[in-house]
């Protein structure tokens, strides 16, 4: 049984001021809060028996209520919730940006506002082997409800930083590349592409802002097909993301010494 006080808890979190005050987040489903146990603590579940009974070593010492299916609609922020919704703690990460985009290939997300373009991103960026995201202020919320199902468990591997973007780029070190996306840019098919430095991707609708663009070093296109040809005038920035980040891995597969190369599929 979950008493009223703890469903109206859990229904606060869907706003940020909430979320931020205590420190945590909300995930739902028994896929993502599976994928996410052991990555961040846990500090209440709403399970039905079956989950709760499946994983009952990773629930010792949490607080929980064991509830039927239509109470968990009652507090569930999903229209369709299946067995489990977990509220975890939002974690600290502690990093020197400047000395990880030195070695590490990152991506810079500049006002990102859609909670379900930055979700696919982080999961994107798991997928790519990319381990840090460093977006400005003015992105959405890593921990909107929205952003979390949107991860599909991608954010236990990947590390999300809100940092001042222009002042992050301003520090780095001059050989270190900063690529942006942009119609006016280089060909990235032709470009040599390094497996480090920072990628940029812009604002759905203003693209990257004039203070972070001033930091780009290498200006890039990505090409539609067939040249010429009228088309869109613009990608989704979550799947510009996916075909950028798609281009950097290639190229690094194709330079890494043959020995280094995973051959086993």
């Amino acid at each position: 049984m979950i008493s009223k006080n703890r469903i109206k808890y859990v229904r606060s979190l869907e706003m940020k001021k909430y979320r931020k005050a205590d420190g945590v987040f909300v995930a739902e489903g028994h896929k993502l809060v599976g994928d996410l146990l052991g990555a961040f603590e846990l500090v209440y579940v709403a399970a039905v028996q079956e989950w709760a009974d499946r994983h009952a070593d990773a629930l010792r010492g949490v607080e929980m209520d064991i509830v039927t299916d239509e109470e968990l609609k009652r507090v569930s922020l999903m229209e369709a919730p299946q067995q489990v919704l977990a509220v975890f703690r939002q974690p600290t990460y502690e990093v020197n940006a400047s000395e990880v985009v030195k070695s590490q290939l990152c991506l810079a997300l500049d006002d990102v506002q859609n909670p379900g373009n930055l979700g696919t991103i982080v999961r994107l960026a798991d997928w790519f082997g990319i381990e840090h995201i460093f977006c400005s202020r003015g992105c959405a919320d890593l921990y909107n409800p929205k952003t979390v199902q949107a991860t599909m468990g991608a954010m236990a591997h990947v590390q999300v930083h809100y940092v001042d973007l222009p002042e992050l780029l301003g520090e780095l070190d001059k050989d270190v590349p900063v690529y942006g996306t942009f119609l006016d840019g280089e060909n990235m098919y032709g470009k040599t592409l390094e497996n480090r430095g920072l990628i940029v991707m812009g604002n759905e609708g203003k693209g990257v802002s004039p203070e972070v663009e001033a930091h780009v070093t290498e200006r890039l296109y990505i090409p539609n097909y067939p040249a010429g040809r009228e088309t869109s005038e613009s990608l989704n920035v979550a799947i510009a993301t996916a075909i950028v980040c798609a281009e950097f891995r290639r190229l690094s597969n194709w330079t890494r010494p043959i020995e280094q190369l995973d051959t086993s599929n």
